[in-house]
C-alpha cells in the first residue's frame, strides 16, 4: 500500500486531484494538518475546501488533525464522519517551532503521560478510527521505548512511523531499526515514512523489513511524480508527462488562487527541479519569476532546454 504524505502547502486537494489524474491514484492520501473546529462547529474556509468530498472524488483521503484539545478533536471526528470519512489521523510529527511551542505536533512527545491520557480519551470517544503519525522522540531516540509502550496500550487504527526525532527536523538518516521494532511489537497496523526517494530506497526497505505493508511517500513523489507507479512496476516518467502534469497543476492552481499560483508552483519546483539532470539550472530559471508571464516563460525554457535526470531523486 502506498500513500501520499501530508505536506503543508504542497499536497492539498488541488495537487492530489491533478496527480491522480496524470499518474494514477495512490491507495491513500493524507491531508496536510488541520485544526479542529470548536465544539459544535463545522470546518470552514480553506479547511472545508480541503475536506469537501466534491474535491476528493475517487480518492481515499484521511484527514489529519493537530490538536491537544480532546473535546474539539472528538467533535471534529463526528463532523468528519457525517461527511463520509472513515478514519482520522493525529499529527505527532510536525517539527515546526511555532507548533512545538504550543505543545502540539512532535512537541506533544515531550509529555508521554499527558499524551497517553489524550489518546485513550479520544480513541474511546471518537466517531472514527484514530491513526497516528509520529516521530520517535523529541531530543533523542532513547525516548521511543516509552513512547512506543504508550502507543501499544492505545487502540490505534494505525501507527505511521517517521523514524527521526524532532531535533533532526528532516536531516540525517532515518532510524529504520526503530520502525523494525515497531513492526515486532505493535498490536495494530504499522506504516513507514521517511526518505523513500526512489525505487531502490523502497526495495531496500522491504528487503530489510519484509513485514512492511504500507509506505508513505512525500518529498520523493514531489521530485518524481511517477515514483508510486514505478514502485509498483510501472514505467519511469517522461519529459512529456512531467510537462503535462506541470501544465495541469498550474492551471488548477490558477483557477483556485489566481496570481498566487506562481508562488505555489515555485514551492513545487523546490522538489521538482530534482527530476532534471541539472537542478541548479532549473532553479535559476524559475526563481526570479514573479508575474504569470515571467513564470510561464521560465517554465517553457525548462521543458525546452533541460533534460531529465537518469534517475529522478530528491537530493535535499
Amino acid at each position: 500500500m502506498l500513500s501520499l504524505a501530508p505536506m503543508e502547502g504542497l499536497t492539498g486537494y488541488v495537487f492530489r486531484r491533478v496527480h491522480a489524474e496524470c499518474f494514477g491514484a495512490l491507495d491513500r492520501y493524507y491531508t496536510p494538518f488541520l485544526p479542529p473546529p470548536r465544539v459544535g462547529k463545522t470546518f470552514g474556509g480553506k479547511a472545508f475546501k480541503e475536506l469537501d468530498p466534491a474535491n476528493n472524488q475517487g480518492l481515499t483521503v484521511i484527514p489529519q488533525l493537530m490538536s491537544k484539545n480532546a473535546d474539539e478533536f472528538v467533535g471534529a471526528t463526528q463532523v468528519l464522519a457525517d461527511m463520509g470519512y472513515h478514519e482520522v489521523n493525529l499529527n505527532l510529527g510536525c517539527p515546526s517551532g511555532t507548533v512545538v511551542g504550543k505543545g502540539k505536533g512532535s512537541g506533544f512527545l515531550r509529555d508521554p503521560g499527558e499524551l497517553e491520557l489524550f489518546l485513550q480519551d479520544i480513541c474511546s470517544r471518537s466517531a472514527l478510527g484514530v491513526s497516528v503519525k509520529t516521530r520517535v522522540g523529541f531530543e533523542s531516540d532513547a525516548e521511543y521505548q516509552d513512547i512506543l509502550d504508550l502507543y501499544c496500550r492505545c487502540p490505534l487504527a494505525e501507527l505511521i512511523v517517521h523514524p527521526r526525532v524532532r531535533a533532526d527536523f528532516y536531516k540525517g538518516t532515518p532510524r529504520q531499526e526503530l520502525y523494525g521494532k515497531t513492526l515486532e511489537r505493535a498490536p495494530f497496523p504499522v506504516a513507514y515514512n521517511g526518505d523513500i526517494f526512489d525505487v531502490d530506497d523502497m526495495d531496500a526497505l522491504v528487503a530489510a523489513y519484509p513485514q512492511t505493508r504500507h509506505v508513505m511517500i512525500g518529498r520523493g513523489l514531489l521530485a518524481n511524480p511517477a515514483l508510486a507507479r514505478m514502485a509498483q512496476g510501472g514505467p519511469a516518467m517522461t519529459l512529456a508527462e512531467l510537462k503535462h502534469f506541470h501544465d495541469e497543476l498550474y492551471r488548477a492552481y490558477e483557477a483556485e488562487m489566481g496570481g498566487n499560483a506562481v508562488f505555489r508552483m515555485k514551492e513545487w519546483w523546490f522538489y521538482a527541479k530534482c527530476a532534471f539532470a541539472d537542478p541548479l539550472a532549473v532553479h535559476r530559471l524559475v526563481r526570479k519569476a514573479r508575474k504569470a508571464a515571467e513564470y510561464e516563460a521560465a517554465a517553457e525554457r525548462v521543458f525546452n532546454e533541460e533534460p531529465l535526470a537518469s534517475v529522478a531523486r530528491f537530493r535535499g
